[in-house]
């Protein structure tokens, strides 16, 4: 980037950040304000859990602490991979807006994020885990300070699957590791830092991401993996018969990572009760995107498939908001997590932000989605290579209906409600040509309010300067 545009962009984002700054400190809505524990697990399917009905999986951890929550059962991922939905949901703004379109590239340190805007409003922040939003040649390099968008207390690698040998850093470039399972040791972490804060007076945010249940599937500690046999999973029917035998095996191996992180979060809830923290903090419990796990014939994520692109998204919320648990049908999104935060709290959302507040419907007032959001790919990579039938699609998902676009056309149109696992596909048959028509005018209307005129892949990469090889995938370090 050119000098005099890093410069402008710095100006731009201490303007933002002063302006919120002064803001935050003076909104005294809340007294103490209110803090928030953000948990992510990767690649967790919002199916994928007791309380959505998956028969399958032991989450009764988290099936209790749905109760007691706003349950966005809707909720999907903006561009269903790890690194655009992490850059989204801490900056509130969508992947062609902060160039996080693809996995390994960096967001620009000008971002304004959540944790920039709540240490300006006096906030501790603090992040453990996986980050994935560094990209510099490494998965595995030292981030320095002036990079960690915000965030003081350090515990944190780029981006490792090696679960049972878990690298990271802290202040400096001396690399550490996690003892055991990194998730177990990373959530112990979290817990002693919760620890310290029910001493102190001031408001924090901990933003902790866990790895698992990302495949590798079969890494998960050995009484979890105890508790599932390939040969008594229930599979979708949407999974063919040539891929049911793996389906299941790695099927049984994610639901012990499942099951694993459950007892995980089990702890940290009761770290928040035994220090009085519980009664003024928001906890969020969501995923960056699903895992197809065979249905459609399909692994892992970046498709338009339910199993991909829906996620987990709970809010549970302090008793001084007055917002009852419910279970809410609105359709938010990535890019929305950030201002409804900000706007629970009685903060101001900075004009950087796309998202949209969600707090109204929560109160029940109308979607401010209008019931429809946009999940998109714009430049396929990775597994989802056109070598492997990955191409550009946009998509407008209803609660009720999935219709998508590809460069050519109209690709696929669901049903979700008379068929939720998506094995008919509705484009071009007559009898709903009047549907497609209408859906297809809503998608349109939509990327023009959000200023996406949905060119090929190959376009966003050169304008954002990416190289990446021939199959669009960007090259790194392991």
């Amino acid at each position: 980037m050119k000098p005099f545009l890093v410069a402008f962009g710095k100006l731009v984002l201490s303007a933002a950040l002063c302006l919120a700054g002064a803001d935050l400190r003076a909104a005294d809505k809340f007294n103490p304000p209110l803090n928030i524990l953000f948990v992510m697990a990767d690649q967790w399917r919002a199916q994928a859990f007791g309380y959505a009905g998956d028969p399958n999986v032991k989450t009764p951890h988290i099936d209790r602490f749905e109760r007691q929550c706003v349950n966005f059962t809707q909720a999907v991922s903006g561009l269903p991979v790890c690194s655009p939905t992490r850059a989204s949901l801490l900056t509130g703004q969508r992947p062609q807006t902060h160039g996080v379109f693809l996995n390994d590239v960096p967001l620009s340190t000008n971002a304004v994020t959540l944790a920039k805007i709540y240490k300006a409003a006096g906030y501790e922040t603090a992040c453990i885990g996986k980050w994935h939003i560094d990209g510099h040649g490494s998965r595995s390099a030292f981030i320095p300070r002036e990079r960690r968008q915000g965030f003081d207390y350090w515990k944190v690698l780029e981006c490792s699957h090696e679960y049972n040998n878990s690298a990271y850093y802290a202040d400096g470039p001396t690399k550490l590791k996690w003892p055991g399972y990194d998730a177990i040791a990373q959530t112990h972490d979290a817990e002693s830092w919760l620890r310290e804060r029910g001493k102190s007076k001031k408001p924090f945010l901990l933003w902790l991401a866990w790895g698992p249940p990302h495949n590798p599937y079969e890494t998960a500690p050995l009484q979890y993996r105890a508790m599932y046999s390939p040969e008594k999973i229930k599979l979708h029917p949407n999974v063919p018969a040539s891929a049911q035998a793996r389906a299941r095996k790695e099927l049984a191996g994610y639901y012990a990572h499942c099951t694993a992180l459950d007892d995980c979060f089990a702890d940290l809830l009761r770290t928040l009760d035994e220090t009085g923290l519980a009664t003024n903090t928001i906890v969020v419990f969501t995923s960056d995107h699903g895992d197809m796990l065979w249905s459609h014939d399909q692994q892992r994520k970046q498709r338009p498939w339910e199993e991909s692109a829906r996620i987990p998204m709970l809010f549970r919320l302090p008793g001084a908001l007055g917002l009852k648990p419910q279970r809410l049908a609105a359709a938010i999104n990535s890019e929305d997590v950030m201002p409804t935060l900000l706007s629970l709290c009685g903060h101001p959302i900075p004009k950087t932000v796309e998202g949209l507040d969600f707090t109204a419907a929560m109160r029940g007032e109308p979607d401010p989605s209008g019931g429809g959001t946009i999940i998109r790919c714009i430049s396929p990579f990775g597994e989802f290579v056109r070598q492997r039938g990955g191409r550009e699609y946009r998509v407008l998902r209803t609660a009720k209906y999935t219709y998508a676009r590809d460069l050519k056309g109209p690709w696929l149109l669901y049903d979700n409600e008379a068929d939720p696992y998506q094995i008919n596909n509705l484009v071009a048959k007559e009898e709903y040509a009047t549907l497609q028509a209408k859906l297809d005018i809503t998608l349109r209307k939509k990327l023009v309010e959000q200023h996406d005129d949905f060119r090929p892949g190959p376009e966003y990469i050169r304008k954002w300067g990416y190289s990446v090889d021939a199959e669009g995938t960007v090259l790194f370090e392991p």
